[in-house]
């Protein structure tokens, strides 16, 4: 994160750096992409089966 990230850009605010920052944890961790340990679910799919 930090070379692709931090190292490239500047911001004009502590809150818009943590919008950025914020952005970018939220695609990489892409909720509705399937996993193997999950059954090939979503993490979505996955937390919605185990709290019904």
């Amino acid at each position: 994160m930090k070379r692709e990230l931090l190292d490239a850009a500047v911001w004009p605010s502590r809150a818009a750096a943590r919008t950025t920052i914020f952005d970018y944890i939220k695609n990489w961790y892409n909720l509705h992409r399937l996993h193997s340990n999950l059954g090939y679910r979503s993490p979505v799919n996955y937390e919605a089966t185990r709290a019904a």
